[in-house]
């Protein structure tokens, strides 16, 4: 904030509200209709980062929230600035991630009769945002405070602000910045009505099963929900984004689901199999078609969790509206400890997933996921890209804690990975951060090496090259079709990582890749490693 003797302006009203609400990461390009407000912020404690592109900073700034737990903020200039944040602010929608997107606007004065760069921000927007709002010297914190209540509110997601340059140099009339409410979240007791049905539920099944998804995850349900399944005996399946929810070295858990056609065949059939399945903090959003309606009977589905559904994938038979984490901590000793799947089937389905993604060859993708699980361990942030490798990635990767692997699962764009690493290594600089990639993610945002460069941020960047778009290509083939429109050129990425000024490297076998990441771990700047492998390795992976 300005000294006491300084002019307050709106733009210094707008700033403190955000860093009162935690917000403490700014990213984005900036333009002239937003000069004041760069000011603002700076003065009030939250840092502002340049990216190459406004997509690329909104998904930095989801990377920065999953480390912070806050919202956090993209700023663009007016027209174009806000359009070419378009992809990242679905990214934000479909990922439930509560971003605060702030563009510039033209004055109100001139609006009407000038056309340069002027478009109906909130009409480009509104399939994509909860709300948009445009701020006005009055009510300046108000409508910030209450944006940001709105992008915090389960399920979470973006919310668009409007700020004119003459509006956010303006004095601001003396009125309080909005603070934060003091947040009670009351503990649900053990003889609460719902915790004593569902117990009784729990009671009489036999088979029981646990679909963890992100909220779970995000909410801090881990602890209770590992304490449930060992009770109760019950396998855990997790959606990507909630890999780590239980330690997936734990017997009971089965792992990720969502994409890969293999595992989901047999998580699916043991789903078929259960008499109860709850679903604890889960979003389908994240799930491929094989998963609408995946139980014949949908009375036996119980859904746990704060956001009302808004899909259709199924119909949960009972649907209990409290937070995850809260909810267990209720209803955990109302169970007494028992078996449960007499036949075994979780354990055999544990060992035939262990074998069906184990690694088949001396390199290739396999191998690679399993150095970097290796140089990773279990502290490290590991962020990861669309495509093949992902998959691939997702169903091997075996995660010790919760949000320590992040993607784009639900709208799953490419090129999210380098940001997401940039945004959780800005905001938890104690961690090491990986961007994993294909050659394609990689050189659709690669102007992003520029911006690792300048905030000096030492992240170890894997590419998998396998000179294609190999996703696209083995959906080709396994359709009948001719390969077309998928094959890329070898792009020289180490001396493109040198020109940016980091360590530049490619690597064609498993020990050249694990003393990289070595080295990697302790070198000051980025390091870019690319792992060459030929696309026909991913034939049946996943």
């Amino acid at each position: 904030m300005p000294d006491k003797n300084s002019t307050l302006r709106v733009a210094d009203v707008v700033a403190a509200t955000l860093h009162a609400h935690g917000v403490r990461h700014a990213f984005g390009m900036p333009g002239g209709e937003v000069v004041t407000l760069l000011d603002g912020l700076g003065l009030a404690g939250i840092a502002f980062h340049l990216a190459r592109h406004e997509t690329a900073a909104a998904i930095m700034a989801a990377g920065a929230s999953a480390m912070t737990d806050n919202p956090e903020l993209l700023v663009t200039t007016v027209g174009p600035g806000l359009a070419n944040a378009v992809n990242g602010i679905a990214d934000a929608a479909q990922e439930r991630i509560p971003l605060i997107v702030l563009s510039g606007i033209v004055d109100r004065p001139t609006r009407a009769r000038y056309t340069h760069q002027v478009i109906d921000h909130g009409a480009l927007l509104r399939p994509l945002v909860k709300a948009s709002f445009e701020i006005e010297p009055e009510s300046a914190s108000s409508t910030v405070a209450r944006a940001i209540a709105i992008a915090t509110a389960e399920p979470k997601g973006p919310v668009h602000l409007d700020l004119s340059p003459s509006v956010a140099a303006a004095a601001a009339p003396r009125t309080a910045i909005v603070l934060p409410p003091v947040l009670l979240a009351p503990a649900v007791a053990s003889k609460d009505v719902s915790v004593g049905l569902l117990a009784e539920k729990i009671r009489k099944a036999e088979r029981p099963l646990i679909i963890a998804g992100f909220e779970a995850a995000r909410g801090g349900a881990g602890d209770g929900l590992q304490r449930l399944a060992e009770s109760i005996g019950a396998p855990v399946i997790t959606t990507y984004k909630a890999k780590g929810v239980i330690p997936e070295d734990h017997p009971l858990c089965l792992g990720g689901a969502g994409l890969s056609p293999l595992a989901d065949r047999i998580l699916l059939d043991l789903a078929g199999k259960a008499d109860l399945v709850l679903l604890i903090g889960y979003d389908p959003i994240e799930m491929r078609l094989g998963w609408l309606d995946f139980v014949s009977d949908q009375s036996i589905l119980v859904d746990i969790g704060m956001a009302a559904p808004s899909h259709g994938m199924h119909h949960a038979g009972t649907r209990i509206a409290a937070a995850p984490a809260a909810f267990l901590e209720g209803l955990n000793p109302c169970l007494e400890s028992r078996g449960s799947w007499p036949g075994g089937e979780p354990a055999s389905v544990r060992a035939y997933l262990l074998r069906l993604f184990s690694t088949r060859k001396s390199w290739g993708p396999h191998a690679i996921v399993n150095q970097l699980n290796a140089a990773a361990g279990p502290d490290s942030v590991v962020a990861v890209d669309s495509g093949a490798h992902r998959i691939l990635l997702s169903q091997k990767w075996v995660a010790k804690w919760p949000l320590t692997l992040l993607q784009s699962a639900g709208f799953c764009t490419m090129n999210a990975a380098l940001p997401l690493a940039i945004g959780a290594r800005t905001a938890d600089p104690a961690r090491r951060v990986f961007a994993v990639m294909g050659d394609g993610g990689l050189e659709m945002g690669i102007g992003e090496l520029a911006t690792v460069r300048d905030l000096g941020l030492p992240l170890t960047i894997v590419v998998f090259q396998d000179r294609s778009l190999a996703l696209i290509e083995l959906k080709q083939a396994g359709a009948g079709l001719r390969t077309a429109g998928v094959k890329l050129g070898e792009t020289d990425f180490a001396t493109i990582a040198r020109g940016f000024g980091g360590h530049g490297v490619s690597v064609e076998n498993p020990d050249e890749l694990r003393d990289e990441l070595e080295a990697a771990g302790i070198r000051q700047n980025f390091t870019l490693i690319a792992c060459k492998f030929d696309v026909t390795d991913y034939d049946g992976a996943f």
